[in-house]
């Protein structure tokens, strides 16, 4: 009888250290959750940031393409225009 209570006591024990160890890992389980979840909200922030910054860029890049466009026409307007000024010299024979 004095066997079977000792066992049962050691199995008591056991049952509660498993109980106590299940805890902890229920804890470190909760913990890497939550390190996951702020983790995750950090990168979607970074990542949104980025996509913001692309896209103003992207509309910065267009604009000034489209003013150097406007640019490279102008020039060439006025290059036409000292070419014909330049052929209409030299047909006169100035």
């Amino acid at each position: 009888m004095a066997g079977h209570v000792y066992m049962f006591r050691r199995i008591a024990n056991q049952l509660r250290a498993a109980r106590v160890l299940a805890g902890g890992a229920d804890r470190d389980v909760a913990e890497i959750r939550d390190e996951i979840r702020d983790f995750r909200q950090a990168t979607v922030g970074t990542l949104n940031a980025m996509r913001e910054d692309l896209h103003d860029l992207r509309t910065q890049f267009n604009d000034g393409m489209a003013a150097l466009r406007g640019k490279v026409d102008g020039m060439a307007a006025g290059q036409e225009h000292v070419v014909t000024l330049l052929t209409t010299l030299i047909e006169r024979g100035d």
